[in-house]
């Protein structure tokens, strides 16, 4: 991993400088490139501008790491009127929850209730959810929370990370269910003994990890992959092997980012392929601002000479 990265990610956990960042301008600024802005109004609206461009959206209200049972059930609160809004809104999107803003590292049953009471109302509303994967520790009590509800909803989904080494195990569980999963390359500092930190590797898993999603089996039982990434080898790569698997351009679909490589995204859709941007808002836009900058030095370059200049 990369010093850039690691410093970045370091950045993203400090408490500090999220508090001196929320009073910075330049670096709010960077992070409207990224969000939607802090508001639901405005998360709305770029749903609808997305929309008439032919892509469809994932909204995430921003927050994790929470603290108190208070704070979580404030943030179960405010997703849950995020949902009432996209009703209200006329839009199509799913939404995003990350089980640490829920309260998972206050009390695993507090998050297993909050995330039971989204998904139910989602359920009701004909919406999808999917549950966000975050630090190494935190992946296998994602992914049980998953199946229970999986036992009983079929509009939950759930995220993969290739640079993790278990990965794979854990797509052949997921296939077997018949899950619908997003694969990513992953965006934590994570050790070596759980996670590859070689690019080339995490290429690896990830290409090995989207065949799975591909499978004989995976097809046979109902797998939607979301292959998320703005690698364009990784997307050539997987438009490739979905042609040789004979699977139709709407079995599937590319996830991205808001504001990273929107051309491609445009060109995917006019070549007939589902695109979805993943949309986040809120005021707790900092930790996420962070690990799009570990992930962009260029941009992140720019940040650090405004700051100097400031």
């Amino acid at each position: 991993m990369s010093l850039t990265r690691t410093f970045f990610l370091a950045l993203s956990r400090s408490e500090r400088l999220q508090q001196m960042a929320l009073g910075f301008g330049p670096a709010r600024s960077l992070a409207r490139r990224f969000t939607a802005g802090d508001t639901l109004e405005e998360a709305i609206a770029a749903v609808q501008e997305l929309n008439r461009q032919g892509l469809l959206a994932t909204l995430d209200h921003l927050g994790e790491s929470v603290t108190s049972e208070t704070e979580a059930r404030d943030a179960t609160t405010a997703i849950l009127d995020l949902l009432d809004a996209i009703e209200a809104g006329g839009i199509q999107p799913g939404i995003s929850v990350k089980l640490t803003q829920l309260g998972l590292e206050v009390d695993a049953a507090l998050a297993a209730e909050n995330l039971q009471r989204i998904v139910a109302r989602a359920s009701d509303a004909w919406r999808f959810v999917r549950i966000d994967m975050e630090n190494a520790e935190y992946v296998q009590q994602t992914l049980d929370l998953f199946e229970a509800l999986w036992a009983q909803y079929r509009n939950v989904g759930v995220v993969i990370q290739s640079y993790l080494r278990r990965s794979a195990g854990d797509v052949a569980r997921l296939v077997h269910l018949g899950a619908s999963v997003r694969l990513v390359k992953g965006a934590y500092d994570e050790s070596p003994d759980v996670a590859f930190a070689n690019s080339a590797e995490i290429d690896a898993s990830f290409n090995q990890l989207m065949e799975q999603l591909f499978s004989d089996e995976a097809q046979a039982n109902g797998v939607f992959p979301a292959i998320a990434t703005h690698d364009a080898n990784l997307i050539d790569r997987t438009k490739a092997y979905a042609d040789r698997r004979s699977v139709a351009r709407d079995s599937f679909e590319f996830q991205m980012l808001l504001g990273v490589r929107s051309r491609l995204q445009q060109q995917l859709v006019a070549d007939g392929y589902r695109v979805r941007a993943y949309v986040p808002y809120g005021e707790q836009w900092y930790p996420y601002l962070m690990r799009r900058l570990a992930e962009r030095p260029a941009t992140a370059y720019l940040l650090l000479r405004n700051l100097i200049r400031s």
